[in-house]
């Protein structure tokens, strides 16, 4: 039964039906049908939605919105330009440099990549760099929005699988770091062997005015880990915080966009929100259903018998989820698979906080591969250039990536040391 479950909801998603609906319609007629009590429906939305973790979607959608609108951007690449311009390649390392900023405020790796690219994408192209290879670097390091927090992948993770939003957003950072890593010793190698060009060297006013405009802009994740991890504000209340800080500085600092703009802006981010929220009881709808029929308590019976282990599961679970990626965009990955798979983590051993990690670099893999990967047309769009341009550029990338994530999920501690250093 299971198998028709998910290939009627795949058939739904592939006609085009949004998530939600797929997803909570399905949900709603599998309930109905099982003569689960509608009163015991409405609970279970209820009580999601009475959370306070949720409250966080809004300000953090917010905060993304006007990073992408609002001009930040460009001071985040002036930064990253005076610290890596001098080096050869400067301007892709400018990106992934700028890019890691950026990400560790939007959130949103489809943002990162549109703002970058906007910029980026030309320079590159004005001072010599192949086309494939500007795009590629955009669009991988793009990624970088949903790894390094926060993180609204992380955040619907944490909602359905119960798990800290701290201990997520702190594991995100040292795989971010070493995706970063590896984007810059590739950037390096190719530029040696290409001669791409170096950017002048910054006089000394130069390289202060630069990093001077940027603390606006740094300063946002600043505000939220001192916040979160200093004990002095909740999720919400750090995600808050940041939404205002967002608009001030886009308004008053920057001024990328006007104060007729923010209620727009608010606006195209409420709807996004109201999305995502939908999102998230459609998939707790789900995960009750499973419960009520014993799914989960099956899939455990049948592990037992093959006598699965651990590291087995992870990698059939990787397997699964970049085929899925291939045909499904990132956050119905999360909705389906993991309600799924939860129970099983208690039998292998595999703590929560680490499987995220290992589905978030799947997500950012799915980003990039077609015929769905949403960066992939991002870049199209904004550069004019065949989607085949594109994923000839990412290739090199995506090949790193895999490295990464074979290497976070057989060393969990890459995912689980920091959030163990801090919080326990």
């Amino acid at each position: 039964m299971l198998a028709a479950v998910f290939a009627g909801l795949l058939a739904l998603l592939f006609l085009g039906i949004p998530i939600f609906a797929a997803l909570g319609g399905l949900s709603l007629v599998l309930l109905w049908t099982g003569n689960t009590p509608g009163i015991s429906v409405a609970q279970v939305a209820i009580d999601k939605l009475n959370g306070e973790t949720i409250l966080a979607v809004p300000f953090f959608v917010i905060a993304a919105q006007f990073m992408e609108r609002g001009g930040i951007a460009k001071s985040l690449i002036e930064m990253a330009e005076v610290w890596l311009g001098r080096l050869r390649g400067g301007l892709a390392l400018t990106c992934v440099g700028a890019t890691t900023v950026f990400a560790a405020v939007s959130g949103s790796s489809v943002a990162t990549a549109l703002a970058m690219a906007t910029i980026l994408v030309p320079a590159m192209l004005a001072r010599g760099y192949d086309r494939p290879f500007a795009l590629g670097v955009v669009g991988a390091s793009g990624t970088l929005g949903i790894l390094i927090p926060p993180s609204i992948i992380l955040v619907i993770y944490g909602l359905i699988a119960e798990a800290s939003i701290p201990r997520l957003f702190l594991a995100g950072i040292v795989p971010g770091l070493l995706q970063g890593s590896l984007f810059v010793a590739y950037i390096l190698i190719y530029g040696t062997r290409k001669q791409l060009p170096r950017l002048e060297a910054p006089s000394l006013s130069e390289f202060l005015r630069a990093n001077w405009n940027a603390v606006p802009a740094v300063l946002i994740p600043v505000v939220i880990f001192v916040g979160i991890y200093g004990g002095y504000a909740t999720i919400a209340e750090a995600a808050g915080l940041a939404a205002f800080l967002a608009i001030l500085v886009s308004l008053l600092v920057y001024r990328g966009c006007s104060l007729r703009e923010v209620v727009p802006i608010t606006a195209v981010a409420m709807r996004r929100s109201a999305a995502i929220i939908m999102i998230v009881v459609a998939a707790q709808l789900f995960g009750h259903w499973l419960t009520e029929t014993r799914m989960p308590a099956r899939l455990v019976e049948f592990v037992n018998e093959i006598d699965l282990k651990g590291w087995q599961f992870l990698i059939m679970m990787n397997l699964s989820m970049l085929l899925l990626g291939m045909v499904l965009e990132g956050l119905s990955i999360v909705l389906i698979t993991v309600p799924l798979v939860l129970p099983l983590f208690q039998q292998f051993g595999i703590d929560p906080v680490h499987y995220a990690i290992i589905v978030v670099i799947n997500i950012e893999m799915a980003m990039l591969t077609p015929p769905v990967g949403l960066n992939l047309f991002v870049l199209s769009s904004v550069a004019k250039a065949p989607v085949t341009e594109v994923m000839r550029g990412i290739l090199p990338f995506l090949a790193l990536m895999a490295v990464l994530l074979v290497a976070v999920t057989f060393f969990p501690q890459l995912s689980l040391m920091l959030p163990d250093f801090v919080l326990d």
